[in-house]
């Protein structure tokens, strides 16, 4: 199925993630057949990543140069970005800055995949306590990193952890951890920073985006501008995934735009 509207997909993986093995160019034509408008890379590097150190680790020289031919052979066809998702953590700070200082990145996601050396995509992270509980220090470790490191541009599926917690979203509210959700969306609007709309929610099965649409609106009544679509595809077939759902959801909390990132700047493209 094609958009109706023009849309760009700014987070999604390739073969240089440690999670996929899709080739750039299959989802590039992937993103082309979806009518998406332009798309960014985001392959993951998460250093210090718990019991499998290297498996996060991004080939940096190779994922740019390889974004960088692929942005020249697509020209014609659609606008290709290259982005990063960092895989915050606080001891980490200084080197992401360095880190971030010797590419061209377009655009930078941060994200909160380990919390306290565990990543709540095993159940690990959650035995021996209330899944409340385990989702109170998901969001408060996203306050820590933010204190400690402010060079991303958006902050990544802010309420991921609610994917993989044992009863999921079944009993997640989003205002029961409102006055921490609510610190984290102040201090990343001070900090003139933005969130993502992650259709990836969808595609586990939530029914809801990450952030939930509540938090996009949260976000939006608090003086949030900067707001970006992706579908955290790993696949060809998860490209732009249930992008048809998002300019109502967006128009929902109050944007009529998106934002586009290039060469670390926000554009506003109205929906």
């Amino acid at each position: 199925m094609t958009l109706t509207h023009s849309l760009w997909d700014t987070h999604m993986h390739s073969q240089y993630s440690g999670d996929s093995d899709a080739p750039q160019e299959s989802m590039i034509r992937a993103s082309i057949a979806r009518g998406l408008s332009g798309i960014c890379f985001t392959d993951h590097l998460d250093i210090d990543y718990p019991n499998e150190p290297y498996l996060f680790l991004l080939d940096l020289p190779n994922y740019t140069a390889s974004v960088e031919a692929l942005r020249e052979q697509f020209a014609k066809g659609l606008p290709v970005c290259l982005g990063i998702e960092l895989g915050l953590q606080p001891h980490l700070a200084a080197l992401h800055t360095d880190i971030l200082s010797q590419y061209p990145f377009d655009y930078v996601i941060g994200s909160s995949h380990v919390v306290h050396g565990l990543d709540p995509y095993y159940p690990a992270f959650f035995e021996g306590r209330e899944e409340k509980a385990a989702y109170l220090e998901y969001f408060e470790s996203i306050l820590e990193n933010i204190s400690a490191f402010d060079g991303f541009d958006v902050y990544g599926h802010l309420d991921y952890v609610v994917r993989y917690g044992p009863t999921s979203n079944e009993h997640y509210v989003w205002t029961d951890y409102k006055d921490v959700i609510d610190e984290i969306l102040r201090q990343l609007i001070f900090l003139g920073k933005g969130i993502e709309i992650n259709t990836g929610g969808f595609k586990y099965g939530l029914g809801h985006p990450n952030p939930t649409e509540e938090i996009l609106c949260r976000y939006r009544e608090l003086g949030g501008e900067i707001i970006t679509i992706g579908a955290d595809a790993h696949k060809p077939e998860h490209v732009g995934f249930d992008f048809e759902k998002v300019p109502a959801i967006l128009k929902n909390a109050g944007f009529d735009y998106f934002t586009v990132f290039k060469q670390r700047k926000p554009e506003f493209i109205r929906l």
